[in-house]
C-alpha cells in the first residue's frame, strides 16, 4: 500500500516551500497539483506523473470526486502520492474532506502544511495582519459565494484586520456588506494580486471604492481590509528618507575628506 501526502506549496514563490515539502515532491511517484502552483515547483518533481487538479466554475463536485479516487487508485497500486495544493492543505483547500476521504479507505495520510498566503502574502507587500498599537486581531475569510451567503458579516466588522481569500470576484459585495454591519467606508484595503511571483502588484484603496466597484484587479489576489495596509506607505516613506539622509551623509563625509 502506497501513502499520499496532503502538501502545501505556499504562496507561490518556490523559495518558500518548506524543506519537508521539497523532499517529498523530488521522490513522488504522482503529484496531483492544483492550477496556480507554478511550473517551477512542478519541476521538483522529475520522475512523477503529474496530474491537473484545478476546479472549474459549476464542476467542482464533480472534479473533487475524481481527484478523491485518483488518489486512492494510486495508493493502492503502492505509489508514494501527492496531493500539491497553493497556500497551506488545511486552509480554504479541501485538504481536511481529502484526508477524511482517504482514511476511510485505509489510506496512510500525512499532512504538510505550507506557507498561507492569507499570511505570507501581506507580509511580503509590507503590511503585517497584527502590529502593536495598530492592530491586536485578524481574520481570515473565504471569498465564495456560497460561503458569503451563509456568512454572519456581524463578526467581521469590528476585526481588527481582515483578509479574505478568493474574493476578487465578490469584492462589492463583501464590502457592501461589511459597510452596512459597521465596517467604516474610509477604512483603507489591499489587493495583492500573484503575491510573491514576477507579476506582483499591489493596488490600495477604500472599502467605499471596493464597495462602489471603483476597483479593477484580477485574480488571484489576497485582499487584506484595515489600519495596518497604511503602514505600507508609511514605511516606503520611511526607506526613502532613511535612504536620502545616507546619501547626503556620504556626500558630507565625502567633501570632509577631500
Amino acid at each position: 500500500m502506497g501513502k499520499v501526502y496532503l502538501v502545501g506549496a505556499g504562496p507561490g514563490d518556490p523559495g518558500l516551500l518548506t524543506v519537508k515539502a521539497v523532499q517529498i515532491l523530488e521522490v513522488a511517484d504522482v503529484v496531483i497539483h492544483d492550477r496556480l502552483v507554478s511550473a517551477e515547483i512542478l519541476r521538483l518533481s522529475p520522475g512523477a506523473l503529474l496530474m491537473d487538479g484545478g476546479k472549474q466554475q459549476g464542476e467542482q463536485e464533480r472534479i473533487q470526486d475524481n481527484i478523491n479516487h485518483r488518489m486512492l487508485h494510486y495508493a493502492t497500486k503502492g505509489l508514494q502520492v501527492v496531493r500539491l495544493k497553493g497556500g497551506d492543505p488545511m486552509i480554504f483547500a479541501r485538504g481536511a474532506e481529502e484526508w477524511e476521504f482517504l482514511i476511510r479507505h485505509g489510506i496512510d495520510v500525512e499532512v504538510v502544511p505550507g506557507v498561507s498566503s492569507a499570511l505570507a502574502l501581506p507580509a511580503l507587500a509590507g503590511i503585517p495582519p497584527t502590529c502593536r498599537g495598530v492592530a491586536a486581531s485578524f481574520a481570515v475569510i473565504a471569498g465564495h459565494r456560497q460561503h458569503l451567503i451563509e456568512t454572519d458579516w456581524s463578526q467581521y466588522a469590528r476585526v481588527d484586520t481582515l483578509i479574505v481569500l478568493m474574493g476578487v470576484e465578490n469584492r462589492e459585495y463583501i464590502a457592501e456588506n461589511l459597510i452596512r454591519m459597521g465596517r467604516p467606508p474610509a477604512q483603507p484595503v489591499a489587493f495583492i494580486e500573484h503575491g510573491s511571483t514576477s507579476r506582483e502588484r499591489v493596488v490600495e484603496t477604500s472599502l467605499a471604492a471596493v464597495a462602489a466597484g471603483g476597483v479593477e484587479v484580477e485574480p488571484p489576489a489576497v485582499i487584506v481590509m484595515g489600519e495596518v495596509v497604511r503602514l505600507r506607505s508609511r514605511w516606503a516613506r520611511v526607506r526613502e528618507m532613511t535612504s536620502q539622509a545616507l546619501t547626503n551623509q556620504a556626500m558630507t563625509n565625502q567633501a570632509q575628506c577631500a
